[in-house]
């Protein structure tokens, strides 16, 4: 019998294999263009909780919105 152990955040290999990056600015600037919007930067780098990367990867939680200036008001002269 194999015990996997299942860890609560990403490890810096799977990040690496994920991002392409070993630094953690790339990393989480990768992540966060990808939708991982929890990832932050901690004391040893980058931390991304599993159950919020697997929210992700399954949909529940969608690529926020680009922002857009909302520009309405110089079109509206009468």
């Amino acid at each position: 019998m194999t015990t996997q152990t299942t860890h609560v955040v990403l490890q810096s290999d799977e990040l690496l294999q994920l991002t392409g990056y070993r630094a953690p600015t790339k990393q989480l600037e990768v992540l966060h263009k990808r939708g991982f919007t929890r990832a932050f930067i901690g004391r040893r780098g980058v931390v991304l909780e599993r159950a919020h990367f697997e929210a992700v990867c399954r949909g529940q939680i969608g690529k926020p919105a680009e922002k857009t200036a909302n520009l309405a008001f110089m079109g509206a002269r009468k």
